[in-house]
């Protein structure tokens, strides 16, 4: 069975439509077959996801990506910064 990757977007609102049946007298796992994820995958989503709505999702993936691009750089710019130590330490 192939997995299905779903946005942030969506995921929120799984969540939200599995805590409106669970409201309704369902089980968590039944709730979560009824919206075609395993109970462990709703756990999981409830763990990072849990509260926010989809602004806030939204602009954690973009820090998310931000902080990934400038650790990139530092990572750069540092072994830049060692090289250029190396080549000024030595005696010509």
């Amino acid at each position: 069975m192939a997995r299905k990757k779903y946005s942030v977007e969506q995921i929120i609102i799984k969540l939200r439509e599995i805590e409106v049946l669970c409201g309704s007298g369902s089980t968590v796992a039944e709730a979560a077959r009824q919206s075609g994820i395993t109970e462990q995958t709703y756990y999981r989503w409830r763990k990072e996801y849990g509260g926010m709505n989809t602004t806030d999702a939204k602009r954690m993936k973009e820090l998310e990506k931000e902080n990934a691009r400038l650790k990139k750089l530092v990572a750069e710019l540092s072994l830049d910064n060692a090289i250029l130590k190396d080549v000024n330490s030595k005696n010509y």
